[in-house]
């Protein structure tokens, strides 16, 4: 991406003249200048710039300037808005009209000026008119020369920028699905009514022909693909697994090196389809320079592909992965199997974190019981209630090896921008490249081999689509976990030791679906799951209130979960509210 959407502050104030709007404009001001200065010194977007916000050029007293500061916002590429004031406005003429930001109001609770009664009036105001907007209201009275930013409201104030953020970067961008569906897996149907109306996106698709006929007409960069293949022979052939292949299925020596050849090109190809490449142009392809405008994508993959052609684990592991031969940079999210489900959940969490995600089945809940009866041994630690097994041939980026560390040590999936060298080289060498199971994967290739670090605080998330409700999203707050090498040994071997694993425990509570480890695992709602780096599951909550998707399953505490302020009108019980408040006004862009 080259532009991201910006934050609009909108400083509210008494438009009374003679005396009242003269003596708040100062003030007015400052609080939007701090909001500003939080927001850029705090968030970034995904090439790693600071979040840019806009302010309108005057407080907003009155319906003329309202309209002046959404003439600005319109030019300047305002995506959401965050209105603030330390007294009594004219709500409705005050208030951001525009159905297609996210809104948030931060009224000052102050005594001298009645902020908190604008704000209650105001929110009131978007209620009546079907726009919903977050409330911002701070927990102490402040004194009114007191221009800082209390840490509760700082808390909101982010959690909403960074959902609406997100919600802004994915409109008008496309989903690409290379190839269509997946072995009769549901995710894979993709419902371009979905992402037309509760996205803003729209779909675009290409056969998986067109791989093929840009390998066989040459449609790539080959500078860049010498280099690839180059960056390939150093950091992933020479570290090739053993094959598991009986005789017959094995692939010759030959074979081999033909497919990194042909996988190698595949990245590339599948790249460029996402986002275009100038190169092109100057090679003589200017149509096929543009690419699709894709934020996101899914490859079929199986089975039609993989029948015959090497697999997609290359180019999906790398091209989710925050770097590859041309360095350090953003991860491409690209669904495996086109689950689009997945690739959603995956989207979703890297506009929120900036970071690489896992995709992975979810695959397995080991009891303590059962892993104590097939290995003789028995679980420990966070590990002790039992454990979820993660596993996927595909697009596991490899920044979930967790050989990047922090200042203290400790595993953790870094944000690009503060990647080293040292990080790549470290999750490089904990990646084993095996031939692909050939009963699988008939065509050959092949897949990354690691275990993830234990440690790691990480949030697992799925998007379902229900008839009858629509899109329902679900969550688990966790971390990964490390267990005895001879545990993982043998219960890795029941799945395919070819593939990348990662051992996942949820965090408990008295909520149902988490009552034990089990519970998680049976009130999954399909096969697949996107895993991020982080506890973020109030962000995720937040970013589907915007856009209308309830959350049917999470266990994140009930004091860090922001919706908006006319939730509070469908009822007591939150989680219910939630679906009612999503269904009665539906998808921003219908």
């Amino acid at each position: 991406m080259s532009n991201y959407p910006k934050i609009g502050i909108r400083p509210t104030i008494d438009g009374r003249q003679g005396g009242v709007r003269e003596s708040l404009e100062e003030k007015t001001m400052n609080l939007a200048k701090s909001v500003a200065k939080l927001i850029s010194e705090n968030l970034r977007n995904g090439d790693g710039s600071p979040v840019e916000c806009v302010i309108a050029d005057s407080t907003i007293g009155r319906v003329a300037e309202s309209a002046a500061c959404a003439e600005k916002f319109e030019r300047e590429g305002v995506g959401s808005t965050i209105t603030v004031t330390s007294c009594w406005c004219y709500g409705a003429e005050t208030m951001d009209m525009n159905p297609h930001w996210p809104k948030a109001v931060w009224g000052f609770n102050g005594t001298e000026r009645p902020g908190a009664v604008y704000l209650a009036a105001v929110l009131a105001a978007h209620a009546q008119k079907g726009l919903p907007a977050f409330g911002i209201y701070g927990h102490d009275v402040q004194d009114l020369e007191d221009d800082s930013i209390p840490a509760d409201v700082a808390e909101k104030i982010l959690r909403f920028t960074r959902a609406a953020q997100a919600v802004a970067t994915m409109r008008g961008k496309s989903y690409l699905s290379m190839g269509s569906a997946c072995m009769g897996i549901a995710g894979s149907i993709v419902d371009p009514n979905f992402f037309q109306e509760y996205l803003g996106m729209r779909n675009e698709s290409v056969d998986l022909t067109e791989i093929i006929r840009r390998m066989t007409e040459g449609i790539y960069d080959p500078v860049e693909y010498e280099k690839a293949m180059a960056w390939t022979r150093e950091h992933c052939m020479c570290n090739e697994g053993e094959d598991i292949a009986n005789h017959e299925k094995a692939k010759t020596r030959e074979q081999k090196d033909a497919d990194w050849e042909f996988i190698v090109k595949m990245t590339i190809i599948m790249r460029d389809l996402m986002h275009g490449n100038p190169r092109l142009e100057e090679l003589g392809f200017k149509e096929e320079a543009l690419g699709h405008n894709a934020i996101a994508g899914g490859f079929q993959g199986q089975r039609q592909w993989t029948d015959f052609y090497p697999n997609g684990d290359y180019p999906e592991a790398l091209l989710n992965t925050s770097f590859d031969w041309n360095g350090i940079r953003e991860a491409i999210i690209l669904a495996t199997e086109n689950d689009a489900g997945n690739g959603v959940a995956m989207l979703f969490n890297h506009l929120l974190t900036g970071r690489a995600q896992i995709f992975s089945d979810v695959r397995t809940y080991w009891s303590p019981e059962a892993v104590k009866r097939v290995t003789g041994k028995e679980l420990t630690g966070q590990a002790a209630g039992g454990i979820i097994h993660l596993i996927n041939s595909g697009a596991t980026t490899l920044d979930g090896t967790g050989q990047a560390t922090d200042a203290e040590g400790n595993p953790i999936m870094k944000q690009p921008w503060e990647m080293t060298e040292e990080d790549v080289d470290k999750c490089l060498k904990a990646t084993t490249w095996y031939p692909a199971n050939r009963d699988y994967f008939r065509g050959g290739g092949f897949s990354s081999n690691f275990l993830s670090k234990g440690g790691m605080p990480v949030t697992m998330v799925r998007l379902n689509h229900v008839k009858g409700l629509g899109p329902v999203l679900q969550l688990a707050e966790g971390w990964t976990v490390e267990i005895d090498p001879e545990i993982h040994k043998v219960l890795d071997k029941r799945t395919d030791p070819t593939w990348p694993t990662t051992w996942f425990a949820p965090r408990l509570c008295d909520k149902a679906p988490f009552k034990d480890v089990y519970s998680v695992m049976n009130n999954w709602g399909a096969n697949h799951g996107a895993i991020s780096y982080g506890h973020i599951g109030a962000d995720l909550i937040t970013l589907c209130s915007i856009l209308r998707i309830p959350v049917c399953m999470h266990n994140v505490e009930d004091d860090k979960i922001f919706r908006p302020a006319s939730w509070n009108a469908f009822g007591m019980d939150k989680e219910g509210a939630d679906f009612r408040a999503c269904k009665n006004y539906g998808p921003i862009y219908k």
